[in-house]
């Protein structure tokens, strides 16, 4: 049986190129970066031009990355971080703003804030996932420190308008520095799913911090990357060495940092295009099969604001665990929605905050292609999936022709 694999969402099969870039960081030269002698050196070198690589990418000066566990650890210590350091510098009341959207490395952390006593402030989605930047705007207040609007959401693949709620943030910033008010607001976007797909490019998006990670880019699990804009506070969150440049302390893993550069490097502009365009052929005979073939099948993901990646469905009467485990037994990997939540029953945060009602949320499952997923494979769900959604709607006192 030849397996299928649709969930790149929660993880992408690393590029042999990655593989193979990483491997001498494993044994021959697997110096601690942070070592003196030679056998440092050299790692530390390789580190930096992983640095480089990043920064390239995101058009950033290198200097400006900080390399991380993942965008999870990244996510937090952006939240934690730069309250913790505007609390130091002295800085009492404090407001943040996120989205209803984000993903659990936010939501999380965010509720931890408010049990410190800070106020956050969640801003609403219209129904297809997208963030509206006049409601980031109408929330922001003297007290606001931080906003943080996810690139893509994990779940439907809606893309936010990064660009223009960073433009309207820069022009609150001009405001208060020209007296009326007390202190610049820092702009964060969690761009882990956007990476693959759109432009990075932090100065022309107008953000301060953005976090990655590199299993989502065909690269290693277990490192990411910060970005941090000179001159943004930023209080380490992991003490107990001065890696770095004090703002994140722990042996560097250095393999996973080769593995991230080498990644990212692979991400030219040409090649990003030739990936969108052969994913979202891909896709689009997954949805139009879909709903050509079932009845009582909504898409959740608007494909005009998503990107190419992603395919949300939601199968009226039946259980989306159950369609994912009729799935599984045919070598098909799908998922009802982030990994990181999928141990957890409820409905996932982002479809209630579309409007989706929550009994139909539970009847979803999650399609995320990637570059190497073929027509072949795409032929092979849909001559699998009406059958199974057939049976269990037989058996499911729930649906009703």
């Amino acid at each position: 049986m030849k397996k299928v694999y649709l969930d790149h969402s929660a993880t992408t099969r690393m590029d042999k190129r990655v593989f193979d870039a990483m491997m001498p960081y494993f044994r021959e030269r697997f110096g601690n970066a942070s070592s003196v002698h030679g056998f440092g050196q050299d790692a530390a070198k390789r580190v930096e031009r992983a640095r480089g690589q990043v920064a390239g990418f995101l058009k950033c000066d290198p200097e400006e990355v900080v390399f991380t566990s993942g965008a999870t650890e990244s996510n937090n210590l952006v939240l934690r971080g730069v309250t913790a350091a505007l609390g130091k510098n002295g800085l009492e009341d404090m407001h943040v703003i996120t989205s209803r959207i984000e993903h659990d490395s936010m939501l999380e952390p965010a509720s931890e804030l408010e049990r410190r006593g800070i106020e956050v402030t969640y801003v609403d989605v219209r129904p297809n996932g997208v963030v509206d930047p006049k409601s980031v705007k109408r929330t922001i207040r003297e007290t606001t420190v931080l906003v943080s609007i996810m690139y893509v959401n994990n779940e439907v693949g809606s893309i936010q308008p990064i660009k223009e709620i960073g433009h309207l943030i820069n022009e609150e910033n001009a405001r208060r520095a020209g007296g009326a008010g007390r202190g610049r607001i820092y702009f964060h976007t969690d761009a882990t799913q956007a990476v693959n797909f759109l432009d990075c490019n932090v100065g022309l998006n107008r953000v301060d911090l953005l976090s990655l990670s590199g299993h989502k880019i065909y690269g290693p699990k277990g490192v990411g990357a910060l970005y941090v804009r000179e001159g943004t506070v930023l209080a380490a969150q992991q003490l107990g060495g001065h890696h770095e440049k004090n703002r994140r302390s722990g042996t560097l893993n250095v393999p996973g940092i080769v593995g991230l550069g080498a990644a990212i490097g692979l991400l030219d502009p040409e090649t990003v295009e030739k990936n969108v365009i052969q994913i979202a052929a891909v896709r689009d005979l997954l949805v139009e099969g879909i709903l050509g073939s079932i009845p009582d099948v909504t898409l959740n993901t608007d494909r005009q604001v998503s990107t190419p990646a992603h395919a949300h469905f939601s199968f009226a009467g039946v259980d989306g665990e159950s369609i994912l485990i009729g799935l599984d037994m045919e070598g098909i990997a799908v998922s009802t929605g982030s990994a990181c939540a999928s141990m957890s029953d409820e409905p996932a945060p982002a479809l209630l905050a579309m409007g989706i009602d929550p009994a139909l949320a539970r009847n979803s499952i999650r399609f995320t292609l990637g570059k190497n997923n073929t027509e072949a494979e795409i032929v092979r769900v849909l001559e699998v999936l009406p059958p199974i959604v057939k049976r269990l709607r037989e058996i499911s006192p729930a649906y009703r022709t």
